[in-house]
């Protein structure tokens, strides 16, 4: 085991890591679509359900963001992450970033943004209130319809396994595959007879349908 007792004192920074690293699509018909990659960002509350992303001003998304109060959050995956490093590199204001990249924008059932059809889960998000902290701006706001990808979802529990699309995350600077399993919540205090049923089920879940 490494020894973490030494430390070293940085001054503060943004080093809360890994996070995530979703595409945010934008904009709608009137404005065109755009694509915006972030890595700010969260769920804030449960009831009702509350994210965030957070956003330079000067960045092309932010007036799209702003003036439609709409968003779309867009898990992101290793088969996406070239997709999702250029969209966060690129601007909006130079490039149609869904023809670019090749992806398919969707309607969405309740924001006038796109979903990006290749994720494997979008969040659509309707923003309440928008926060100035300083480099960013943070835009609340609530979770008013998920979309997940029926290719994820287990035919027989209904359980969606977004594991399995190999979804990736974002730590000082560079992208990771997420890790491998070590147990879920409460397996610390979870009896043998529910363990050894769970493990059945993750073995089952393996399996091609």
């Amino acid at each position: 085991m490494t020894d973490n007792s030494e430390k070293v004192s940085w001054k503060p920074g943004t080093l809360l890591t890994p996070v995530p690293a979703v595409m945010v699509s934008c904009g709608n018909e009137t404005t065109g679509y755009n694509i915006i990659t972030i890595a700010w960002t969260g769920i804030i509350n449960s009831k009702p359900p509350m994210t965030y992303i957070s956003v330079r001003p000067e960045r092309y998304s932010y007036n799209l963001i702003k003036e439609s109060g709409e968003f779309v959050i867009n898990i992101t995956t290793r088969h996406l992450a070239r997709a999702t490093d250029w969209c966060g590199i690129k601007s909006g204001e130079h490039f149609d970033k869904f023809r670019e990249m090749d992806l398919t924008p969707a309607p969405a059932r309740h924001v006038s943004a796109p979903l990006i059809t290749e994720s494997p889960l979008n969040l659509e998000c309707k923003v309440t209130e928008i926060k100035k902290l300083g480099s960013h701006d943070m835009f609340l706001a609530e979770i008013v319809s998920v979309n997940a990808s029926k290719a994820y979802i287990n035919s027989e529990t209904g359980k969606f396994h977004i594991e399995n699309s190999d979804p990736i995350t974002y730590m000082h600077g560079h992208y990771y595959n997420v890790g491998k399993r070590i147990g879920g919540f409460g397996y610390t205090v979870m009896k043998k007879s529910t363990k050894e049923r769970l493990k059945k089920q993750q073995s089952d879940n393996k399996k091609p349908e």
